[in-house]
């Protein structure tokens, strides 16, 4: 369907031009020639591209990624000129003359498209942002007053393939804010655990004081990857649980942990990808944490809990539901790679798909006790190799022992 609706749309956009072409330049009919040549070839490199196997164990998807990026840096600017160009030849339906300002505007659109396109590819997509976010709580222990939590998301190394620079980089600039504690919110690789080799050594490398804690994103499962038996599927996923214990994580697969400084505690609950249709549905809060007020911990207690989970619609159809857990932490929208900014306005494509695709958000619990959500965009990327405006983040998340009116801002959902 993608290929069919690529063909389709490419054809139609190099007709227009050709004709155009032929009709505007008639003793140019070399550069008409040339055009309607180079046109089927790319019609051909596209087919190629998308037709190459890319569920099969061991295949790249690198070249992939790159040749369908590509091949869109071209026309996204092509199709842009030829919707400026058919807009000001509209008069001529009406008898009059054609209006050329049309090609005019839509010619130095097509080129800013192009270079915004490469400039995410090449230059946005390694410049990696650190956000600051305060949140207060008066639930939060004064031992844990000034503590800074890093999260970072959506690695997918793969994307990258064996070069580890900025992996390595990333972790630095981790590392150089002395951190209290690291928080991964999924999607380590993009298909496959063996894509994770390479990176190993850089990722080992990142240290906090209470160490770094990791939950699976919906990629991390194989679940994208045609697989010749469940055995090597579950093998694939125990590689990836393995290599994180290795490197000195603490994975949290539907379970809790203590966060503790001078005998204060704060509840660390992390849940496997709870995903929506198409993603499988592994995330289970209750196995995590339970909701029987029988039990000495449970969902809606006193005590000051963060909650890791890979896909923030997790905590509007779920969490805010049924707990009053004070901080959710989530990734996995990406932001779609592509983010708008205007001061402290932001948006996305996303916000058609994600209510809650990035940043700070807010809703009350059923005791009135206040819930946030933070979205981080991650530091990698998925299908493309680009990031236009949204650069890769790393969240600096910073607790208070005070009421929460000194929380950074946050959008009420």
């Amino acid at each position: 369907m993608m290929a069919l609706t690529l063909i389709i749309l490419s054809v139609a956009v190099d007709s227009y031009i050709f004709a155009d072409i032929r009709r505007n330049f008639p003793r140019r009919r070399a550069a008409a020639i040339a055009y309607g040549i180079l046109s089927v070839l790319c019609w051909i490199f596209i087919l190629i591209c998308i037709l190459m196997p890319r569920r099969d164990v061991g295949s790249g998807i690198e070249f992939q990624m790159w040749g369908i990026y590509a091949y869109l840096s071209v026309y996204v600017p092509k199709i842009i000129f030829t919707l400026f160009s058919i807009l000001g030849g509209l008069p001529r339906l009406f008898g009059r003359r054609t209006w050329h300002t049309g090609k005019w505007i839509g010619l130095p659109l097509a080129v800013i498209s192009f270079v915004a396109m490469w400039w995410g590819a090449l230059v946005t997509r390694s410049q990696i942002e650190v956000v600051d976010v305060n949140i207060s709580s008066p639930r939060i222990p004064k031992s844990f007053d000034g503590y800074r939590i890093v999260q970072i998301s959506d690695l997918h190394v793969g994307t990258w393939g064996n070069d580890t620079r900025f992996i390595s980089r990333l972790c630095d600039s981790v590392n150089a804010l002395r951190p209290d504690a690291i928080f991964f919110t999924g999607d380590i690789v993009n298909r496959q655990t063996g894509e994770l080799q390479p990176f190993l050594r850089a990722l080992s490398g990142l240290k906090a004081k209470d160490g770094v804690y990791s939950i699976l994103g919906n990629h991390d499962y194989g679940d994208y990857i045609d697989w010749p038996t469940p055995q090597e599927k579950n093998e694939n996923l125990q590689l990836l649980k393995n290599w994180q214990r290795q490197i000195g994580w603490r994975l949290l697969n539907n379970e809790r942990t203590d966060l503790i400084a001078n005998g204060d505690t704060i509840q660390l609950i992390g849940v496997e990808n709870w995903g929506e249709p198409p993603f499988h549905q592994y995330g289970h809060l209750l196995d995590a944490y339970p909701l029987s007020t029988d039990s000495v911990k449970n969902l809606k207690d006193n005590r000051y809990k963060i909650l890791l989970t890979h896909n923030p619609e997790h905590w509007l159809r779920e969490v805010t539901k049924i707990s009053n857990i004070d901080l959710t932490l989530s990734g996995h929208t990406h932001a779609m790679q592509f983010e708008l900014r205007l001061g402290n306005w932001k948006w996305s494509p996303s916000a058609f798909r994600y209510a809650t695709w990035g940043g700070l958000y807010s809703r009350p619990a059923t005791d009135g006790t206040p819930m946030k959500l933070y979205v981080n965009i991650g530091a990698g990327e998925v299908g493309m190799p680009f990031r236009i405006g949204a650069t890769p983040e790393i969240t600096v998340i910073t607790l208070h022992s005070a009421p929460d009116g000194e929380s950074s801002p946050a959008k009420e959902i």
